[in-house]
């Protein structure tokens, strides 16, 4: 709900510039809004709308390339899941206690990011969550394998629970990515004086006022876009949890 908080301010922002700039327009003097005066508004218009199209395309794509990086990285962490409880499977009974405790870990993991609403990264690192990691780990280890075929299963599952533990680190990692404050401050700023320009050289009619509306709500909805792809597992555009929940259904089996 921040994003979409944020993305109204601005909106209001970028409303209340546009009807500054024509209560402005209505009570500057003649001299200040002559031709020469009106070209060089616009020049100013059109250098702070360069940057501002510039930087709201360079987010929106730096957002995108984050999200869907997030998308894959939960899609290798199922498949790793899955990968783990078979070759666990394929150890024998010996190995039951290992399933059960990574499928409650797994389990876990999933209810903290989509069963709570909102995530908190203390909690997905608590040193509950630590100690069940190491408690699943030492028993993969302490196991004491009489075949060749338990002794090559044990060797796989060691490698396979480290390349979970690394996924879901890169998960817990790229989690509460935030833009900085001043950088958004600036662009809101951006924003305000563009539409504080727009309104400067227009008079008020209802067709000046449905664009302005308009194309406040498009940069504010571009901002919105840009904050809910920047930490997506919260929020209105949250990631699916179809892969994990697909993995916990196969390995529950």
């Amino acid at each position: 709900m921040q994003s979409l908080a944020f993305a109204a301010f601005v909106w209001v922002c970028s409303i209340g510039a546009a009807a500054l700039g024509m209560a402005l327009h209505i009570r500057l003097a003649d001299r200040h809004l002559d031709p020469d005066s009106r070209d060089v508004v616009k020049l100013a218009i059109a250098l702070v709308a360069t940057m501002s199209a510039l930087v709201l395309s360079l987010l929106i794509s730096s957002s995108s390339t984050s999200y869907n990086r997030q998308v894959s990285q939960l899609k290798a962490l199922s498949a790793n899941i899955l990968l783990l409880d078979r070759t666990l499977s394929l150890y024998g009974p010996e190995a039951r206690s290992v399933r059960d405790g990574f499928r409650s870990m797994v389990q876990e993991l999933h209810d903290k990011i989509w069963e709570q609403g909102s995530v908190r990264l203390a909690d997905l690192e608590s040193l509950q969550t630590q100690d069940a990691i190491k408690a699943n780990i030492e028993l993969l280890y302490s196991l004491v394998p009489r075949t060749d075929l338990q002794r090559a299963m044990q060797v796989a599952a060691m490698q396979q629970i480290n390349g979970f533990g690394e996924t879901r680190l890169l998960i817990f990692e790229s989690m509460g990515g935030a833009i900085a404050k001043p950088f958004l401050t600036i662009l809101v700023f951006w924003i305000c004086a563009l539409f504080l320009g727009f309104g400067l050289l227009a008079r008020f009619n209802p067709t000046v006022m449905v664009a302005l509306v308009l194309g406040g709500l498009s940069v504010s909805g571009a901002l919105f876009l840009i904050l809910e792809m920047n930490d997506p597992y919260s929020g209105i555009m949250k990631i699916s949890d179809e892969p994990l929940v697909k993995a916990i259904a196969v390995i529950s089996r």
